[in-house]
C-alpha cells in the first residue's frame, strides 16, 4: 500500500514552467512503478508520463515530449514532473498514481493515486 499527494500546482501564463511534486508514503517507495495523468473538466483522463522503479527509465505519451520531464527521488520518496512552455490546452487537474506493473501506460494499470493537483495556464 501506498499513499500519495501532490502539490506545486497553480496559476502560470502561457510560455511559463511549472514543477509538480508527489510525496509517497507507505510501504517501500521503489516497488512501485509512478506515472503521471491530467485530466480537464468534461474530458477524459489522458496519459502524461511514467518513470520506471529505480528512476533510470522515463517514458511519454508522444504528445508530451520535449515539454515536460519526469524524475524521482527515491531517498525522499518524491517523484516530479517538470513542466516547461506552457499552453492553455495544459489547463487540467494533474495526478500522481503508482503501478505495480514494470511498464504501464492506461489508467487500468494504475493501482494507486493521489487527488490531484489544479493546473491553470493563462494566455
Amino acid at each position: 500500500q501506498v499513499q500519495l499527494v501532490e502539490s506545486g500546482g497553480g496559476l502560470v501564463q502561457a510560455g511559463g514552467s511549472l514543477r509538480l511534486s508527489c510525496a509517497a508514503s507507505g510501504r517501500t517507495f521503489t516497488r512501485y512503478l509512478m506515472g503521471w495523468f491530467r485530466q480537464a473538466p468534461g474530458k477524459e483522463r489522458e496519459f502524461v508520463g511514467g518513470i520506471s522503479r529505480s528512476g533510470a527509465s522515463a517514458y511519454y505519451a508522444d504528445s508530451m515530449k520535449g515539454r515536460f520531464t519526469i524524475s524521482r527521488d527515491n531517498a525522499k520518496n518524491t517523484v516530479s514532473l517538470q513542466m516547461n512552455i506552457l499552453k492553455p490546452e495544459d489547463t487540467a487537474v494533474y495526478y500522481c498514481a503508482a503501478s505495480t506493473r514494470i511498464t504501464a501506460w492506461g489508467q487500468y494499470e494504475y493501482d494507486y493515486w493521489g487527488q490531484g493537483t489544479q493546473v491553470t495556464v493563462s494566455s
